[in-house]
């Protein structure tokens, strides 16, 4: 093949390998600003040219050849060439501009990241932020999205990042309920309160404890379930029982006074929502400026706020 017609090739080859990272043609579309239709006739237009089938459609899926595997590698290197000689040009260039997006789970979006972006924005005034409130693990890879935080012991290979801390949770309560309900001395006495828990599994009012090699397990019951920290945080502060929440969640209220840990000499051995939080990013060799500013900002003020 000629260089020209090789040429000619690239832009299908790009789209190529968002296919195949996206899974269809239509989330291809979405990504790239186009139509199901347009990717259809690149890639048909490519498999010509390379004279192999790369992709079995359905209706809704496509599944990758044999030989499509093989040549999506090379597409997809292509692609972070690319992507680095920009990354290059722009770390050159030296000045953060444009949009860059982060995720983060939702409670944590809400409680922590949020909180942080007025701060960054006017100190990047050229730099937009999305920032995408999810509780569903997001790829930075395949998802447009240049940062993700995730809240795992385990972050995935292929992804650079950077440890933040990690999550703990903790029981609380309003001053007004422990003065008329009293103040629990051990996690057995929660039988006699009223307990604001998660709600998502049948055994999420099994609260479990630890403190050093002793243990104890307790079936609370309460009047109000809810699967969102800032709900239980809010029936907490009304005085409704004693909440389970992550840590970041009641900070503010603790130092405030309108909330009270309870037992905190006692862990909280919470199942889910819980552990280290990562800050996940693409291993470029060069980030753009609006990436490199992003990830300091959070690094120097993150922990500080969780």
């Amino acid at each position: 093949m000629n260089p020209t017609d090789l040429f000619a090739l690239l832009p299908d080859m790009a789209v190529f390998a968002r296919v195949v990272d996206a899974g269809n043609f239509s989330a291809a579309a979405r990504q790239l600003g186009s139509t199901p239709s347009t990717v259809s006739r690149q890639i048909k237009r490519l498999e010509d040219a390379l004279a192999t089938r790369l992709l079995e459609r359905s209706t809704r899926t496509v599944r990758v050849t044999e030989s499509g595997a093989q040549v999506a590698r090379f597409c997809r290197d292509m692609v972070s060439a690319a992507s680095g000689a920009v990354d290059a040009a722009g770390q050159l260039a030296g000045r953060p501009q444009g949009k860059v997006s982060v995720s983060a789970p939702t409670a944590f979006a809400k409680t922590v990241i949020h909180p942080l972006i007025p701060g960054f924005l006017r100190a990047y005034d050229e730099v937009d932020l999305q920032l995408l409130f999810t509780d569903h693990d997001v790829d930075p890879l395949a998802d447009d999205v240049d940062l993700v935080i995730r809240l795992t012991e385990h972050p995935p290979q292929g992804l650079a990042g950077r440890r933040l801390g990690s999550v703990r949770w903790l029981l609380g309560a309003s001053p007004a309920y422990l003065r008329e309900r009293g103040t629990p001395a051990q996690p057995r006495d929660l039988l006699q309160h009223d307990c604001i828990y998660l709600g998502e599994t049948a055994d999420d009012n099994r609260w479990r404890f630890r403190r050093g090699t002793e243990t104890q397990t307790v079936d609370v019951k309460g009047r109000y379930i809810a699967n969102h920290a800032g709900a239980r945080l809010e029936a907490a502060q009304q005085d409704f029982g004693i909440a389970s929440l992550p840590e970041f969640a009641a900070t503010d209220a603790l130092g405030s006074g309108e909330l009270v840990q309870v037992l905190p000499d006692w862990n909280l051995e919470a199942r889910a929502y819980v552990g280290s939080v990562w800050l996940l990013y693409p291993p470029n060799r060069f980030l753009p400026p609006k990436v490199r500013v992003l990830i300091d900002y959070l690094i120097e003020h993150i922990d500080k706020a969780a």
